[in-house]
C-alpha cells in the first residue's frame, strides 16, 4: 500500500529537520550541505504525504458519522470532497515517488552532427542549434560553444556546446537521437522535397570525482588548427586531440588559441562521453529500456520529424504531432513538444 511507503519518508524528513538544528551539524559545512539537499528533495513529498494521511484520517472520522441523524448529511457531503482530494493527492504522490534522475540538475553538453543529406543536413544542424539557443534564452540558460566544424554550404558538420542553467538536463534529456528534416533546400531548382537527418546527443556535465580517468589510458596529440579562425589559429600547434585508449573514444578541440584551454575542453567532453557509457551500462544491467530511461537517447533511433511543407513537427515516441513547426523553430518554443513528451515519459515510469 502507498501508506506503507509514506511513513518512513515522513519520518526521515522530520529527522533531518531536527538534525539541522544541532550545533554540530551547523558547524559541519559538508554534512549541512548534504542534509539540506536531502531535505529539499523530500520536502514536497513529505508535505503531500502528511496532507494525504490527514485526509485518510478525516475520511475515517466522517464515515463514523454517516448514521448520525444530525451530522450524517454533513458528513456525506464532506466525504465527497475528501475522496476527491484523496484521489488527487494519490496521483501527485505517485509522480513524486518516481526516483529522481541524479543528473536532472546538471548542465549538459549538446552535440549536433550532420547525418544523411549532405549540405542540407549541415544547414539543418545550424537551424536546430539556433532553435535550442532560443529555447535556452527563454529559460535564462547560458550557451557556450565548445567546438564547431562549419560546412561549406552554411551551418555545421558538427557543433558541440555547453548549456548551463537550472534543470537543463531534466528538460533536454530526451532530445538525444536522430532528428529528420523534410524540406525543399535552397539549392533545389525544381522544388523537390529532400529528406535529411542530424543526430543529437545530450550528455550531463560531470565533476572530476564522478569519472576517474587513468592518465596512462590517454593518448594526447597536438596539431595545427584548420578551417576558419583568422589570425594565429592556423599558425600554432594549439589544436588538441585526446583519445581514451580502452574505449577508442576520441575528442578533438581547436576553437581556442590556447593549447591548454583546448585540452581542458577536450577532457571535459571525454569525461561526459565516458559517463554516458557508464550510465548506459548501468541501465542495461538493471534491465531498463534505453528508449524510456536513458536521457541521451539512441542516436540511431529516429525520434522526431520536421516537415516544413506541412509546417508539421512529429515526435515519434510520444505520438505528438504539432502544426506549428515555424513557431517552434523561429521562437525556440520547444516546450510545445517537450512538455507532452516529458508527461509521456513520466506516465511510462509510473506504470
Amino acid at each position: 500500500m502507498i501508506v506503507d511507503k509514506l511513513s518512513p519518508l515522513i519520518k526521515r524528513y522530520d529527522d533531518i529537520t531536527l538534525e539541522l538544528l544541532k550545533p554540530e551539524v551547523l558547524s559541519d559545512i559538508k554534512l549541512l550541505s548534504k542534509l539540506t539537499k536531502e531535505q529539499s528533495d523530500l520536502e514536497e513529498l513529505a508535505i503531500k504525504s502528511k496532507e494525504y494521511l490527514h485526509t485518510l484520517k478525516s475520511i475515517d472520522e466522517n464515515k463514523l458519522l454517516l448514521d448520525d441523524k444530525e451530522l450524517g448529511e454533513l458528513a456525506k457531503d464532506e466525504l465527497k470532497v475528501l475522496e476527491s482530494n484523496k484521489n488527487s493527492l494519490e496521483e501527485e504522490i505517485k509522480i513524486l515517488l518516481i526516483p529522481k534522475d541524479p543528473n536532472n540538475d546538471k548542465n549538459v553538453y549538446l552535440e549536433i552532427r550532420a547525418g544523411t543529406g549532405g549540405d542540407e543536413a549541415g544547414i539543418f544542424v545550424g537551424d536546430l542549434f539556433k532553435a535550442y539557443c532560443r529555447y535556452a534564452d527563454s529559460k535564462n540558460w547560458k550557451v557556450e560553444i565548445i567546438s564547431s566544424n562549419e560546412s561549406n554550404a552554411g551551418g555545421y558538420k558538427e557543433i558541440i556546446s555547453l548549456i548551463k542553467g537550472k534543470e537543463v538536463y531534466s528538460r533536454l534529456k530526451y532530445e538525444g537521437g536522430t532528428h529528420r528534416v523534410q524540406r525543399v533546400p535552397n539549392t533545389e531548382s525544381q522544388g523537390r522535397i529532400h529528406t535529411s537527418a542530424v543526430t543529437v546527443a545530450i550528455m550531463p556535465e560531470v565533476e572530476d570525482v564522478e569519472v576517474n580517468i587513468n592518465p596512462n589510458d590517454l593518448k594526447i596529440d597536438v596539431f595545427r588548427s584548420g578551417g576558419h579562425g583568422g589570425q594565429s589559429v592556423n599558425t600554432t600547434d594549439s589544436a588538441v586531440r585526446v583519445m581514451h585508449i580502452p574505449t577508442g573514444i576520441s575528442v578533438s578541440i581547436q576553437d581556442e588559441k590556447s593549447q591548454h584551454k583546448n585540452k581542458d575542453k577536450a577532457l571535459k567532453i571525454l569525461k561526459a562521453r565516458l559517463y554516458e557509457i557508464e550510465m548506459e551500462s548501468k541501465m542495461a544491467q538493471e534491465g531498463q529500456s534505453r528508449k524510456e530511461q536513458v536521457g541521451s537517447g539512441d542516436r540511431s533511433e529516429r525520434i522526431r520529424t520536421y516537415n516544413y511543407p506541412q509546417n508539421r513537427l512529429t515526435d515519434h515516441r510520444a505520438g505528438i504531432t504539432l502544426y506549428s513547426l515555424e513557431e517552434i523553430m523561429l521562437s525556440g518554443n520547444l516546450d510545445l513538444v517537450i512538455n507532452p513528451l516529458l508527461a509521456t515519459m513520466q506516465s511510462q515510469s509510473m506504470q
